[in-house]
């Protein structure tokens, strides 16, 4: 191949891996300690952002009690698309989505964000706060430490979690340079942002095994005893888990 796309990944990877071990198993913990309260895990990003919201929720292999914050015109499924970033942009329009969110003390929140900068992230993951959830950040220190904040609130989202998991994605997202071309091309935030929300999960389902409790994962649906494994854990959390 022309372009070294995968190399770079396999290098950012194995980089953030190493940097953000001890984070990460801090994660774990939280996410273990909620579940074992009988919380949930809420998860939230804007736009491409919350492709690790879908990634994490209703998803084999994953937690059954991941309630994903889906709020109107902030999911890629909207037209125009470009709402998207107008939106994400606007002052008091994730949190008033947010307030109607049952999130509470014994729960924890994942808010993803690449750039940190806009006012959804940071509403979002202000308001899990406010109701004494402990909230996880997701995003590039290279990238948000770049830019200003866009938030009325003055701050990146970096600033208002209580944890930081740095995914290691440079400025502008993309890795890729080619010749003749101005600008890099291929982003990577998807890739290391999935890697390493899955990455908590597992961790806190080992944790949880640790404990003697067992983890509330579904199993696919495609396997024999699938669909009666996952209508038992589905009804456990019916009601806290918002698709549900």
């Amino acid at each position: 191949m022309r372009t070294n796309y995968i190399p770079k990944v396999i290098e950012l990877l194995q980089r953030t891996y190493d940097r953000q071990q001890r984070a990460l198993r801090t994660a774990a913990e939280w996410i273990a300690d909620a579940l074992e309260a009988d919380g949930v895990l809420y998860v939230f990003g804007a736009s491409h952002a919350g492709i690790i919201t879908e990634e994490l929720t209703y998803r084999a292999g994953g937690l059954v009690p991941v309630s994903p914050i889906f709020i109107p015109g902030l999911t890629c499924d909207v037209r125009p698309l470009p709402l998207t970033s107008a939106l994400e942009r606007l002052d008091g329009y994730a949190l008033a989505a947010v307030k109607h969110i049952p999130i509470s003390a014994a729960d924890v929140a994942l808010v993803h964000s690449v750039s940190g900068r806009n006012a959804a992230p940071v509403e979002v993951a202000l308001y899990a706060k406010q109701q004494g959830a402990k909230v996880i950040a997701l995003t590039s220190l290279a990238y948000s430490q770049s830019v200003s904040p866009r938030s009325q609130t003055g701050y990146r989202l970096f600033e208002v979690a209580d944890l930081v998991i740095d995914n290691g994605a440079p400025p502008g997202d993309a890795v890729v340079e080619l010749e003749g071309f101005p600008q890099p091309v291929a982003p990577v935030s998807t890739v290391l942002g999935a890697a390493l929300a899955n990455a908590m999960v597992a961790e806190a389902c080992a944790i949880l095994l640790e404990r003697g409790v067992a983890p509330p994962v579904f199993l696919s649906a495609n396997l024999d005893g699938g669909d009666a494994h996952n209508a038992k854990l589905m009804e456990r959390y019916k009601g806290r888990v918002l698709y549900l």
